[in-house]
């Protein structure tokens, strides 16, 4: 395992000290903050190792969270809505991304982005099952209290960016992985060689998804209501991708970092300039991109470079 993947291990064990030193708003943060890495680590999988740029994030994650909600309200347990929500996006994201990933550039990207809508159709014209546009009531847990409820569906998302984590890193070092690397730098001599490109892209579509559906479900049964308009917000396709470039494309600790960068960001933005956010953290973005445009990861490459030059 290389410094950088036991890096990201250590900085996921951090953030399960979250709750120590903080009540409510620090755990909303830090399962928002695990939501987010899940999303980049996710994303990383198809965009940074295949080199797809896929919007179908907010696909898979509205997927998840409606059949979590479904299966709740139908008396599942959570733990098993949360699992069979997670399987779900796996094979329908499998079996999509076979057709889908056929495209390449920027019509794979369109497309990707059409399953967004797709989706939230479905969603709002299937209104018997999932309350249409008024959207869809979760139950609450018999629990002990709010913080209680909080603390359980904080450890529950911190849990699942741990397995994202530990799942991005297998598939780095192996067969995959290392079929998805020739994939993104060059597809046509892959196929040439015998590589089936097909094959590796939609086992890395749907493994991307079922993190994202996973997410989707905890999210769910965390905020006790959604309708299709919050879970199939098509920012939640367009975060991830901003988060990794922050962080560094191809780096689960980059993008890692990118995402609770990110989330301190618009914490602070939203804070102190309600008004005028989305136009600040806008800005910011656009500098830190400008002034790292290969991601945080550049500096602690740059800081290298510049220390053996003086050795």
């Amino acid at each position: 395992m290389t410094r950088t993947n036991i890096a990201l291990l250590v900085l996921i064990g951090c953030v399960a000290a979250l709750p120590l030193f903080g009540g409510a708003y620090a755990l909303r943060v830090g399962t928002i903050a695990c939501m987010y890495a899940i999303f980049a680590l996710s994303w990383n999988i198809v965009g940074g190792f295949a080199g797809y740029p896929s919007f179908a994030t907010a696909a898979f994650f509205g997927l998840g969270s409606y059949a979590t909600a479904i299966l709740i309200n139908m008396g599942t347990p959570f733990s098993l809505a949360v699992i069979t929500s997670m399987l779900l996006s796996l094979v329908l994201a499998s079996a999509l991304g076979a057709v889908l990933l056929r495209l390449r550039g920027h019509y794979f990207a369109i497309a990707s982005l059409s399953l967004v809508e797709v989706f939230r159709e479905l969603v709002n014209n299937a209104t018997d099952l999932t309350g249409g546009g008024m959207g869809l009531n979760i139950p609450l847990a018999s629990g002990s209290g709010i913080l209680a409820d909080a603390t359980f569906f904080f450890f529950a998302m911190w849990g699942l960016l741990l397995l994202t984590a530990v799942a991005v890193i297998v598939v780095s070092s192996s067969k995959l992985g290392f079929g998805l690397n020739c994939i993104r730098q060059n597809e046509t001599a892959s196929n040439m060689i015998g590589l089936n490109a097909t094959l590796y892209k939609s086992a890395a579509f749907g493994l991307s998804a079922c993190f994202v559906g996973a997410a989707g479900g905890i999210y769910a049964a965390w905020v006790h209501y959604i309708d299709p308009s919050d879970v199939f917000d098509i920012l939640y396709s367009v975060k991830p991708i901003v988060m990794a470039l922050m962080g560094g494309l191809g780096s689960p600790l980059g993008v890692v970092c990118g995402a609770f960068v990110y989330l301190g960001l618009e914490e602070v933005v939203w804070r102190n300039y309600i008004q005028v956010h989305s136009g600040v953290l806008g800005a910011l973005i656009i500098m830190l991109l400008l002034f790292l445009p290969h991601g945080l990861m550049s500096l602690r490459a740059g800081m290298f470079w510049r220390r053996a030059k003086h050795v």
